[in-house]
């Protein structure tokens, strides 16, 4: 084995593959009648998704397809296949080079179940939201299917579901440890990250008559293999007494072993260990690849992939998509294409490193920005393409709504960085935090002929904005409606240094910025802030902390979010494992974490969130006393909750819930 290239090779610069000369496809192909009508006797690549087919750059599944159709290859799509047998994994006969496997654009597990573990009715990726239409663990599934209908055919693996289960991780639903994904669907390779420079290049390797077993050295991929090969220098990740030698000590090709998946399964400590080294190694510039024990096998885990420059993800976004979904729809609604149909996707990856978050495991903390000019040309797109435009823009953004073109300001620095958020616990003095050409963008998209608004609705990371008021002024009096939702995520330093966020008072100095700028525009506005209840390292104390501040700033908010612990996220494991991996793990030291784990307490949590809800009062006045602070509950403006409960809620409704009678009413 070679190791992974530093310098890519450019993402359009391969010859294409012989089947170019059947042109562009309409829309990829869903069944044989339209590969027929294409003049194709196979597809080449075959992609499998959990999400239904939105030819559009906002689905993984499009933007994989389109790149590899502008390399030649014929590429067809099943979506949201029947996975209780293999028939429909032949709808399109055999690939000629390889399955693709993805569970779509969100995770199953998170689009099939609440944070209470409930079953989702409904789904936004679907036609007509209709739920039920993948499995839990789609990807698993689907690439046994995959394997059943086709076995000599090569599974790739990808998307964020792959990201997120690369090496042994906690499973929030089953509770327990699983293995990587790639070790028990038995795939050749998984591809993770923004999967575009992968994909490619295995799609060429493969049509080039190379094998799975011999692809191992490309960047943002997964592969098993027996050992360590020779002429490596393994590194133990696994001794807690000691720090790991940073990557730009190392001289000659070297890689981290981590704990193996039954040690992990039999220590927490090692569990946080582990996950730390995981995102401690996410720095393209200079992460070793890992290795972990499965087995007899080991899980191999190359750097992540260098980022596209901004000429390689301009044309990205501007391969010839159709901008809608499948005509095989017949004009259903799908919601999540709803949603975005009139927004434009500006840049990509997040440097802010929130602990719960999945974006910056998943895209990186590299941001990769389009060019002024390509996010000018889509909106003109969509003013002329797309079908019920009525001259407004829905959103301009991305993971953020405010880190396009933000960067490190010393491109060397940025190579050795380790850090794990260039924003936390203060913004690094070596980012760039100018505005300016975000506020040039926005002039001129709103000044296109056709254009009348322009929606900023939410994503702004506040701690960022107020470095440049001028920013705040340009939003508040030209992209602002009626509210605009920002993510303070909560009140007290205790949960807040356990979800890497600035403290509230940033928040403040937004709200201060934002409310002078909305009178100087002579416009009623008003910011929405969310917030998570029963996160790591979030006590009862300060989810009442955080409901008094509520009821302090006249907010009721509807809809609030319970902590969900996300695969590989390091919020997950302190959730699991009780220590703290934002800082080094020690056996009988190191930051212990203590988190709301009960479902009884977790609703407590929420509960606070919804103080003004009566259906809330019951339990609320329970844990109030329990917590000493029966002073909060009467019927004055200083208390949380009132002492009376108006009737068929709360108590009265819950007994009558409980009662044998209601219960045989109900059969």
């Amino acid at each position: 084995m070679t190791p992974v290239t530093e310098t890519p090779k450019p993402l359009f610069s391969y010859r294409r593959h012989w089947a170019h000369r059947f042109g562009t496809a309409p829309f990829l192909p869903m069944s044989r009648a339209e590969m027929d009508l294409l003049g194709w006797d196979a597809c080449d690549v075959i992609l499998v998704t959990g999400d239904a087919y939105i030819d559009h750059p906002s689905f993984g599944m499009a933007v994989i397809g389109r790149l590899l159709e502008a390399h030649g290859f014929r590429v067809g799509i099943i979506a949201q296949p029947d996975w209780r047998d293999a028939t429909a994994f032949k709808a399109l006969g055999r690939p000629t080079l390889f399955f693709g496997v993805t569970a779509g654009n969100m995770d199953s597990m998170v689009n099939r179940y609440t944070a209470d573990r409930r079953l989702r009715h409904d789904d936004s990726y679907t036609p007509d939201a209709e739920g039920g239409k993948r499995p839990d663990r789609a990807v698993l599934v689907y690439a046994q299917r995959c394997r059943e209908a086709w076995r000599d055919v090569p599974v790739v693996l990808g998307g964020i579901e792959a990201s997120l289960r690369r090496i042994a991780h906690y499973d929030y639903w089953s509770d327990k440890v699983r293995r990587s994904i790639l070790a028990d669907a038995k795939a050749d390779l998984l591809v993770y990250g923004n999967g575009e420079r992968a994909v490619v290049e295995i799609a060429h390797r493969l049509a080039a008559g190379g094998t799975p077993a011999e692809i191992d050295d490309i960047r943002g991929t997964a592969l098993m293999r027996g050992a360590v090969p020779d002429g490596w220098t393994e590194r133990d990740g696994t001794d807690l007494e000691r720090a790991v030698p940073a990557a730009v000590s190392e001289t000659g090709p070297a890689v981290l072993r981590l704990a193996s998946y039954d040690e992990v399964v039999a220590d927490p400590a090692l569990y946080a260990q582990t996950s730390r080294l995981l995102h401690l190694e996410s720095n393209p510039g200079n992460a070793r690849p890992l290795v972990q024990r499965h087995g007899d096998r080991d899980v191999w885990v190359n750097p992540p992939p260098i980022p596209l420059s901004t000429a390689e993800l301009d044309a990205v976004y501007e391969l010839p998509y159709a901008r809608a979904p499948h005509p095989a729809y017949d004009g259903a609604r799908i919601p999540a294409w709803e949603m975005i149909r009139f927004s434009v996707n500006i840049m990509r990856g997040c440097f802010g490193g929130c602990s719960f978050c999945s974006i910056t495991e998943h895209e990186g903390r590299v941001i990769q920005s389009r060019s002024e000019t390509s996010i000018l040309r889509e909106i003109e797109a969509i003013r002329d393409r797309t079908e019920g435009f009525t001259g407004a823009i829905s959103d301009l953004g991305g993971p953020t709504a405010n880190m396009w073109r933000l960067a490190c300001s010393d491109p060397a620095t940025e190579r050795l960085c380790r850090r794990l958020s260039c924003v936390y616990p203060d913004i690094c003095k070596n980012l760039n935090t100018d505005h300016q050409p975000l506020i040039q963008l926005y002039r001129k998209a709103r000044d296109l002929p056709g254009i009348k608004r322009i929606s900023i609705a939410s994503g702004v990371r506040y701690d960022l904005a107020v470095k440049s008021p001028a920013y705040i002024r340009e939003l508040v009096t030209h992209h602002v409606g009626g509210y605009l939702k920002i993510a303070p995520e909560h009140t007290e330093a205790g949960p807040l240094s356990k979800m890497m966020k600035p403290g509230i008072g940033a928040y403040d100095r937004f709200k201060s910025l934002f409310d002078r700028f909305a009178r100087e525009a002579g416009k009623e506005l008003y910011l929405i802030p969310y917030f998570i209840a029963a996160h790591p390292g979030t006590s009862d104390e300060d989810m009442l902390a955080l409901a008094l501040w509520l009821k302090r700033h006249e907010f009721r908010p509807d809809q609030v979010q319970t902590f969900l612990p996300s695969p590989m996220a390091l919020a997950t494991a302190m959730y699991h494992s009780g220590h703290n991996p934002l800082g080094p793990i020690r056996r009988d030291g190191g930051e212990r974490v203590v988190t709301p784990k009960g479902l009884k307490q977790r609703r407590l949590h929420k509960a606070f969130l919804r103080y003004h809800d009566p259906e809330n009062w019951p339990v609320l006045r329970e844990a109030l006393k329990r917590m000493g602070r029966a002073d909060l509950i009467g019927n004055g403006k200083r208390h949380l909750v009132p002492a009376w409960q108006p009737a068929g809620t709360g108590d009265a409704l819950r007994s009558r819930r409980r009662s044998p009678a209601t219960r045989r009413d109900r059969k």
